[in-house]
């Protein structure tokens, strides 16, 4: 299946194409347990070719994109590559569900495209702008020290996860949006419902993920519902008052579509975060020179910041659906109505882009 951009695979080439049961490993739960052996695993299809066929019961079919340039023009390719409601990639059943239980198809930023996308992304966009980000910072550095403060009582032991790069970036997010400190707990557990739904752990009384989301949703719905109730008699300054009082063209934000701006915020806002933070810290304490020299220099934390998030890659990967034929920077052809997969961790470590100092 190796491609070069002299010799690329052309739609018709493409379609003929096994797919390769290695791809299972960017769907199965499992695979993401040793992160080192995923690397290595993904290294080898990477040098394989740039895409891999993956078809897996109850999934659909779809090309996993590796290469950094070939994710880099997927993504910027939103004329003919479009996100759906089914972008998040997910088991068809777990989409299949929240149709037959009624509830509305996920409408957020990551599954709209083109002119919905755009409008929609206004509604908050003056809260993300330069800015507006960097007032927020006194009430980040209050809750940073809080938690360093954490640390240091913890004595020196601890699941930093759990018990500080969690907590933390719920924190974070939460007073940005305007919820109560008592009500964090129960936004952690959404979000795990919601994005932890195939971890045993996470399942409590469910024995079905799909089932778990559900529910998910429908407590996000109710939680929410009255948060907008709120905010439109009592409009403050938070986030969840701009999201709660906006409109598109004129008229305010549908129900499904408002609970889905909610929902994005209120998880990723913070389940990312988290990640890389924790990401980074296990890999500085892994390089032991690489942490002094952060500890020794500062300045460095700007680097360091960015360096941590291309390395733990805390957003795994997006569909996209192909509208027409497509060329990818490799040369690789994807046929219109074909699924790609935009692998970021593999981008991140793709070996053929230069390494700056």
């Amino acid at each position: 299946m190796a491609s070069t951009q002299e010799d690329p695979l052309t739609s018709t080439q493409i379609s003929t194409v096994t797919a390769d049961p290695r791809g299972l490993i960017f769907i199965e739960p499992s695979a993401f347990a040793d992160m080192d052996d995923w690397h290595a695993a993904v290294a080898e299809l990477r040098q394989d070719s740039p895409v891999v066929r993956v078809e897996a019961e109850g999934w659909t079919p779809f090309w996993a994109i590796l290469r950094h340039a070939d994710v880099t023009e997927v993504s910027r390719r939103s004329d003919v590559l479009l996100n759906t409601e089914r972008s998040a990639p997910a088991p068809d059943a777990q989409y299949d569900i929240l149709a037959a239980l009624g509830l509305e198809m996920p409408a957020t930023l990551v599954h709209l495209h083109g002119e919905a996308h755009f409008k929609y992304r206004q509604v908050t966009s003056d809260w993300f702008k330069p800015a507006a980000v960097k007032g927020l910072q006194p009430v980040v550095d209050v809750i940073a020290e809080e938690y360093a403060n954490r640390l240091v009582e913890l004595g020196g032991r601890c699941d930093f996860a759990s018990d500080i790069a969690i907590p933390f970036t719920t924190r974070v997010i939460m007073s940005i949006f305007g919820i109560p400190q008592s009500d964090e707990q129960l936004m952690l557990e959404l979000t795990q419902g919601l994005f932890g739904a195939g971890d045993p752990e996470f399942l409590g009384e469910f024995s079905d993920p799909g089932a778990l989301v559900a529910d998910t949703i429908e407590k996000f719905s109710a939680y929410f519902d009255d948060l907008t109730a709120d905010r439109r008699a009592h409009p403050t300054g938070d986030l969840a008052t701009v999201i709660a009082n906006g409109e598109i063209d004129g008229a305010p934000l549908g129900s499904a579509e408002r609970l889905w701006y909610y929902i994005i915020v209120a998880t990723a806002g913070h389940d990312t975060t988290s990640y890389a933070i924790s990401g980074g810290l296990e890999v500085l304490l892994r390089n032991p020179e690489q942490l002094q020299d952060l500890q020794e220099d500062p300045s460095l934390r700007f680097n360091a910041a960015e360096e941590i998030i291309r390395w733990t890659s805390p957003v795994r990967s997006f569909f996209r659906w192909a509208q027409e034929d497509v060329e990818l920077k490799s040369g690789i052809q994807i046929p219109e109505g074909d699924v790609v997969l935009t692998c970021y961790p593999s981008a991140n470590r793709d070996e053929a882009v230069p390494r700056t100092s």
